[in-house]
C-alpha cells in the first residue's frame, strides 16, 4: 500500500500542480520530500519502540494512521494542506516500514531470508507497478483526489486483518528509552538541509539564504552524531557499524537510494511535458518496464543470494543498474515506448537484483534483539537518500535551466514553455549521469562486505530458537 501511494502521487504531480489552488513548485516537491522526511526522522525510534512494545502491534497501528491520513489528503484545499496531511501519512508509513522487514526476518531462518525478503520486494515493486497505472488512470478519469481514496478500503481491510491474524514472534526488550534529543536533532537537520536545497532549485530566494540553510542543516546533523555518542540508547546505534557486513550493506543502500530517487521523478515531467505531451495514464504505462523488472528480478536476486551469497549478487545488480542509468543519460528530446523501455528495464533488473540480497545481508548481520533497530536504520537511509536524490535532481536542473521555466514545468503550465529547450534535455542527461556515479561508488562497499557466511553466532542462535518447545 505504501508503494502504491508513492508511485500514484508521483505520476499525478503535474495534475496536482495545475488543479489544486495555491500550490507552488516548492509545495509539489514537498508533497514527495515531506512524506519521506517524516519517515526518515522517526523510523529508527519506531523500530526501537517496536522492539520494546511488539512489532505486530505497531505494524497494525501504522495501517490505521496511514488510512486515516489518506482520507484527509483527498480533502486538501491547498498545497500546504496536502503537504501537512502527507507528512501525517508518513507517520503511518514509518510504522509499516520499520516493522515489515524485522517481522519477516524473525519468521524465516537465515538460509531462507533472501527469498522471503525477495518476495516482500515483489509486493513493494508490484505496488509501484499498480500505482503508476492506477494513478494515471484515476487521475485522468476521476481527478487527482481519487488517488488517495484508493488507500482507504485497502487500509481498512489491512488493519483488520493485521489485528486479528498477525502474531507476535519477537522477544520484547525492556529497560530501553527513546532517543528524543537525537530524534529532534536529526529531524531538524534533515528538514533544514532539504529546505535549503529545494528553495535554491525552485525559487529566487538567493544563494546566500539557500546556502545558509544547507550549512545549518549539515551543522545540526553533525550535532546529531555527537549526541548519539552520549545517550544511553541512541537513535543511531553507531556500534552496529563496527560490523563490516552491516556497515558495508548500509552504505551501499544509501548510495543506491541517492541514485534511485530521481529516476522516475524526472521522467514523469519529461513524459508529460510539451515535447512528449503524454497524459498521466500513458506516462504511467511508459514507466512500467522499470517497476515490472524490479518485481521480476527481486525474487530471483533473493534466490541467488541464498545460493551464492549476497556480495556477488548485490554487486552484479549494481553494475546492471549503472549500465541502465548510463543508457538513460542519452535520451533524446522525445522517444517512443521501446526507446525508453529498454534502458528502464535494464535499470529495474539491476535494482531488483541488488535489493533483496543486500537487505538480507544487513538484517542477518545483527542479533535478533536489534533487528527492529537495524531495519529502521537501513530504511531511514533509503528514504533520506531518496529525498536527497530528488532535491539534488532539481538543483542539477536549475543549474542549466532558468528557474521560471522549471517553475512552469513543475506546476504543469506547459503552454508557457512552448517546447523543451536543449538545456532541459541536457539537465536530464546530467541527472542520470550523477545517479550512475552514485551507483558505481556503491560497488565499493558492496564488494567489501565480506563472504556469504552468517555472522558468528547466527547459526547457533537460529538452532537454539528452533529447539524451544
Amino acid at each position: 500500500m505504501s508503494a502504491i501511494d508513492a508511485s500514484i502521487v508521483l505520476i499525478a504531480l503535474p495534475t496536482i500542480g495545475r488543479d489544486l489552488p495555491n500550490t507552488s513548485p516548492f509545495d509539489l516537491i514537498w508533497v514527495l520530500v515531506g512524506y519521506q522526511l517524516v519517515i526518515s526522522a522517526v523510523l529508527v525510534n519506531f523500530g526501537r519502540l517496536a522492539d520494546m512494545l511488539g512489532r505486530a502491534r505497531l505494524f497494525t497501528l501504522g495501517f490505521a494512521i496511514f488510512t486515516v491520513a489518506s482520507g484527509f489528503c483527498s480533502l486538501s484545499q491547498s498545497g500546504t494542506q496536502l503537504v501537512v496531511f502527507r507528512m501525517v501519512q508518513g507517520l503511518g508509513a514509518a510504522l509499516l516500514f520499520s516493522n515489515s522487514t524485522a517481522i519477516l526476518t524473525d519468521a524465516f531462518p537465515f538460509e531462507e531470508r533472501g527469498r522471503a525478503l525477495g518476495t516482500n520486494a515483489v509486493a513493494v515493486s508490484g505496488g509501484s507497478v499498480m500505482g503508476l497505472v492506477l494513478g494515471g488512470f484515476l487521475t485522468a478519469v476521476l481527478g487527482w483526489r481519487s488517488i488517495f481514496w484508493v488507500n482507504v478500503p485497502i487500509g481498512v481491510a489491512a488493519t483488520v486483518w493485521s489485528h486479528y491474524r498477525l502474531k507476535e514472534q519477537s522477544t520484547r526488550r525492556k529497560g530501553q528509552k527513546l532517543d528524543i534529543p537525537g530524534n529532534i536533532a536529526f529531524a531538524a537537520g534533515v528538514f533544514i538541509l532539504l529546505s535549503g536545497i529545494s528553495l535554491y532549485a525552485v525559487t529566487s530566494v538567493g544563494d546566500s539564504v539557500a546556502g545558509g540553510l544547507v550549512v545549518g542543516g549539515v551543522a545540526i546533523l553533525a550535532l546529531f552524531f555527537y549526541v548519539e555518542t552520549k545517550v544511553k540508547d541512541p537513535m543511531l546505534k553507531l556500534s552496529l557499524f563496527r560490523n563490516r557486513l552491516f556497515a558495508a550493506g548500509t552504505v551501499a543502500i544509501f548510495l543506491n537510494s541517492l541514485a534511485r530517487g530521481a529516476v522516475l521523478l524526472v521522467l514523469v515531467f519529461y513524459l508529460q511535458g510539451p515535447n512528449m505531451g503524454l497524459g498521466p495514464f500513458a506516462a504511467g504505462v511508459f514507466l512500467l518496464p522499470n517497476t515490472a523488472m524490479i518485481s521480476l528480478a527481486g525474487p530471483v536476486g533473493g534466490y541467488l543470494s541464498d545460493k551464492k551469497g549476497p556480495r556477488l549478487v548485490a554487486t552484479v545488480g549494481l553494475v546492471i543498474t549503472a549500465t541502465g542509468l548510463l543508457l538513460l543519460s542519452r535520451l533524446p528530446a522525445s522517444v517512443d515506448f521501446w526507446g525508453l523501455a529498454i534502458p528502464l528495464a535494464i535499470t529495474g533488473i539491476g535494482m531488483g537484483t541488488f535489493a533483496p540480497p543486500n537487505r538480507a545481508s544487513v538484517m542477518s548481520a545483527v542479533p535478533p534483539e536489534d533487528r527492529g533497530l537495524a531495519a529502521g536504520i537501513s530504511t531511514t537511509l533509503i528514504n533520506f537518500g531518496n529525498s536527497l536524490s530528488r532535491s539534488i535532481a532539481f538543483v542539477i536542473l536549475a543549474l542549466v535551466v532558468p528557474v521560471p521555466q522549471l517553475d512552469d514545468m513543475f506546476v504543469g503550465n506547459y503552454a508557457a514553455l512552448g517546447s523543451f529547450t536543449q538545456s532541459f534535455v541536457e539537465g536530464i542527461h546530467l541527472v542520470f549521469l550523477v545517479s550512475a556515479a552514485f551507483v558505481l561508488i556503491s560497488i565499493v562497499p558492496s564488494i567489501l562486505r565480506g563472504s556469504r557466511r552468517a555472522p558468528e553466532g547466527e547459526a547457533e542462535i537460529e538452532s537454539l530458537a528452533e529447539e524451544k518447545p
